[in-house]
């Protein structure tokens, strides 16, 4: 019997576009703090935490985007809790360091909160179009996730978040994890390029990369029957 599977969303867009890969492969989904009933924590290593206790020991946890960052940080600060780890679109630094170039400019981000807080509809719609350049499928990729989005969080909830991609760098914890790992990552992704998801799997003892031709942020809805086939033969393996 596999073990229980548990996917932790992305970023202002909530549970919607996770949906239907989730529920083919038979798993649950955990909202992010402030979404849903899940109550706004904004310390990351806390929300990490917070994950952790719900979950039941040994179960496969996957992420998507910033929901990667915290299922990569549940790993490995409980590492009985998580037997095997998916980190779709993930990296472990989403703006640039020393040491990390595979990122956003941090002023590129600041640029982008500004803009976000300030007009939440606008901006959306421009941040999404935006994540899906160089997807074969852009434009119906981006229509589906606009259309399955859930209800926009609070701006409160929306400023938690990215804070979190302006501040977390998870380069040190990487090395912690111990459990079996999958990157899934597109390859044209210009949000969080193949070339992060390659630096994160060289951190993370035995990790391994599977990129997506053609395809950018969200392979569950662009790719998705490849991307339900890569994720069961993982879980078989």
């Amino acid at each position: 019997m596999n073990a229980p599977l548990v996917f932790l969303p992305g970023w202002c867009l909530g549970r919607g576009p996770l949906n239907v890969a989730v529920d083919a492969l038979g798993g649950t989904i955990f909202d992010l703090p402030g979404y849903g009933d899940a109550p706004l924590i904004t310390d990351f290593a806390a929300a990490a935490d917070d994950i952790a206790a719900r979950l039941p020991a040994g179960a496969t946890l996957a992420g998507w985007s910033i929901g990667a960052q915290l299922a990569l940080a549940v790993a490995a600060r409980h590492p009985d809790k998580v037997g095997r780890l998916v980190l779709v679109a993930g990296t472990a630094s989403f703006v640039q360091r020393d040491g990390w170039p595979h990122a956003m400019p941090p002023e590129m981000l600041a640029e982008f909160t500004t803009n976000m807080l300030a007009d939440p509809e606008a901006m959306l719609p421009r941040f999404v179009g935006g994540f899906n350049r160089g997807d074969a499928r852009a434009k119906e990729v981006t229509r589906q996730l606009l259309d399955l989005a859930d209800p926009r969080p609070p701006v409160d909830v929306l400023a938690a978040g990215l804070a979190w991609l302006r501040d977390v760098d998870l380069r040190a914890d990487a090395g912690q994890v111990r459990c079996l790992t999958l990157l899934i990552h597109g390859a044209a992704d210009p949000l969080m390029p193949l070339a992060a998801a390659e630096a994160l799997a060289a951190l993370i003892p035995g990790a391994r990369v599977a990129a997506c031709a053609d395809c950018a942020h969200a392979p569950f809805v662009s790719q998705p029957d490849a991307f339900l086939a890569t994720v069961r033969t993982f879980l078989n393996e």
